[in-house]
């Protein structure tokens, strides 16, 4: 169950990194052209956009990383990973397999107590 944990959370990290860059560089379109967010629409909190763009892939591929030795902090990382995707940019076409990865992955990591590895984090 560990060595899922740690797939779920690489690939779902790598897919809300890609959410990430395109959603971190539509707001800095929305700064430096302003007609842009009249066409496609303006963003309500940007801040909170760059910084779950940046801290959002970073919890869920380190979640992944660490499912293998610590498997509780590694899926409570992926599990706030998904938290804060969803938190930040909702449930969409382009969110629904880096959440669903990073909650899946982040079950995975806490259930696996004892299975796969002799030290067990409960």
């Amino acid at each position: 169950m560990r060595n899922a944990a740690l797939v779920l959370g690489v690939i779902g990290g790598l897919i809300a990194m890609l959410v990430g860059f395109f959603s971190y560089g539509y707001t800095e379109v929305l700064s430096s052209h302003a007609e842009v967010g009249e066409i496609f629409g303006q963003v309500d909190n940007t801040q909170l956009i760059r910084t779950a763009s940046f801290l959002a892939p970073l919890m869920a591929l380190a979640g992944g990383a660490m499912a293998k030795v610590r498997a509780l902090w590694g899926g409570g990382l992926m599990l706030l990973s998904a938290g804060l995707i969803y938190f930040a940019f909702g449930f969409g076409v382009f969110t629904m397999f880096p959440i669903g990865f990073c909650i899946l992955g982040g079950i995975l990591a806490i259930a696996a107590g004892k299975p796969d590895e002799p030290k067990a984090h409960f």
